[in-house]
């Protein structure tokens, strides 16, 4: 079972447009370690940071047209900032690395963080387009 864990931004990120994005040394030798631990246990599939929105843009979709709208966007709290991709055996292994994962921005501040389980093709009815899909799966 796959699940990403998804930090969410906030005010003080976005506004690093084109300044120092650098993290808190504090919260980035937190995040290294979790990770660290995280691919000792063979569960790290994935993990990045996202530049902010600024360095962004969007791509609407209204018909067979669209439209690109250049960031930054407006709510910073719906924004991702990162993410760490993970693969375990179950749900309930999946919680546990969420509960122990750093405060991204701080201890003591308040924050946010949001798990969601991927989908596999497993979970969709046999066809053509899930074979599609199969095939460019790499090897896990």
């Amino acid at each position: 079972m796959r699940f990403m864990i998804i930090v969410k931004s906030d005010p003080e990120f976005e506004a690093r447009d084109g300044g120092n994005v650098q993290p808190d040394p504090e919260v980035f030798a937190a995040m290294a370690a979790y990770h660290e631990n995280l691919a000792r246990a063979g569960a790290l599939l994935d993990a990045n940071g996202l530049q902010p929105s600024s360095r962004g843009w969007r791509v609407r979709c209204e018909g067979d047209r669209r439209t690109v709208l250049d960031g930054p966007f407006a709510e910073s709290k719906e924004l991702i900032a990162g993410y760490t991709l993970i693969q375990v055996k179950s749900r309930e292994e999946a919680l546990e690395w969420a509960r122990r994962y750093p405060n991204p921005v701080g201890a003591g501040k308040p924050a946010e963080i949001e798990v969601r389980q991927l989908f596999e093709p497993e979970d969709f009815a046999p066809g053509p387009a899930v074979e599609r899909f199969r095939k460019l799966e790499p090897s896990r």
